[in-house]
Formats: structure tokens, C-alpha cells, sequence
């Protein structure tokens, strides 16, 4: 009941610029944030965000990430921002009702950390309606959510330690297993 929003836009109908997403980073790290969301993704390899991202780290943030929505394997052609290797990540694959690796979520054994929820996931919409949609940026604030609970229930875990028990903690998949850094979909009441 404690937690509080910081809501961060740097993209807009038309896209937007890496610098947005640096100054949001760095906005983030400034104001005390625990941890960002990160539904976004494209561009290839920038050093500022780079940057941007490992300083959130030294200032004890996560930075949640959706792995991409090209089924493929991360380890090989790297998906920003999700790809940076930054202990301070977590990247995250999209499952669906059946816990299957989604077949657009991109996957990789040493880039993209764990599975989640992520096809035909119900959200709020424009006009006071809700739609369903698929993505690894919808698979991406199910693990935002369950890292908040345990920052909640466990304030003195740190970033990395926070990480670790959500990577530990979750559900065994056989088909994440190879795939995923953890092998493992995201369970919050094992988290916590």
C-alpha cells in the first residue's frame, strides 16, 4: 500500500529518441526509484543508455525489460535495451496459459532471464474500455509487480538480492529450460 508511481514518457505516437529514455533513466535514479519498467524496446547498441542503465545499478535500481517480440535468441543478435549485460536487468520472456515459451517472445540461456505471463493479457484501454493484447511488454510488469511486493515485504534486500529471488523462485518450465537464464515463469507467491 506504500508503493508510489512515477510515471516516466518518453515515447509518444510517432516513437522517440534514446536521449528520451537516458534523461528518464537518470530522472529515475535522481528521485529515489526502486525500479523501472521498460515495455520498449529497438536501435541497436547506445553507450549512453548503456551507461544510463549501469548507474541506475550503482544507485541500487532494477531495470525491467521486455525481451522483444521477434522470436528469437537474444544470445545472438542482441535486443535493446534488454540485451545490455548489466547485473542490474531483468529480461523478460513472454509465456502463455499453457506456460510455453510464446512463439514471438525472443528467448536466450544467457540474455533473458525469465518467462511471464504474456499473451492475451487483459489491459485498460482509452475511453473506460479494456482490450487484450500479446507481448513481452505485456510479460513485462508482471515482473515489475512481484519485484515491488517483495521491495514491500523485504525492504532490506537490495537490487541484486531482489533479482535473485525472483529468478530463484519461480515455477520450473520445461520449455524455458535452455532458454532462459533462470528456466523458470515468474511465481509472486513463491517471491514472497
Amino acid at each position: 500500500w506504500n508503493v508510489r508511481i512515477m510515471p516516466l514518457k518518453f515515447l509518444g505516437p510517432d516513437g522517440g529518441y534514446t536521449s528520451g529514455a537516458v534523461s528518464a533513466v537518470e530522472y529515475a535514479v535522481t528521485n529515489g526509484a526502486k525500479l523501472t519498467s521498460n515495455s520498449w524496446g529497438g536501435g541497436g547498441f547506445s553507450q549512453a543508455l548503456y551507461d544510463a542503465i549501469e548507474a541506475s545499478g550503482s544507485a541500487d535500481m532494477l531495470f525491467v525489460a521486455a525481451s522483444g517480440n521477434s522470436g528469437r535468441d537474444n544470445d545472438a543478435i542482441a535486443s535493446y535495451p534488454s540485451g545490455y549485460s548489466l547485473d542490474n536487468i531483468i529480461s523478460v520472456a513472454a509465456t502463455d496459459h499453457s506456460d510455453a515459451l510464446a512463439s514471438f517472445s525472443n528467448y536466450g540461456l544467457t540474455t533473458v532471464d525469465l518467462g511471464a505471463p504474456g499473451v492475451a493479457i487483459l489491459s485498460t484501454t482509452p475511453g473506460d474500455t479494456y482490450s487484450s493484447y500479446n507481448g513481452t511488454s505485456m510479460a513485462t510488469p508482471h515482473v515489475t509487480g512481484v519485484a515491488v511486493l517483495v521491495h514491500s515485504a523485504y525492504p532490506g534486500l537490495n537490487h541484486l538480492q531482489v533479482k535473485d529471488r525472483l529468478l530463484r523462485t519461480g515455477d520450473p518450465v520445461d520449455e524455458l529450460v535452455g532458454k532462459t537464464v533462470s528456466g523458470r515463469r515468474l511465481n509472486a507467491y513463491n517471491s514472497l
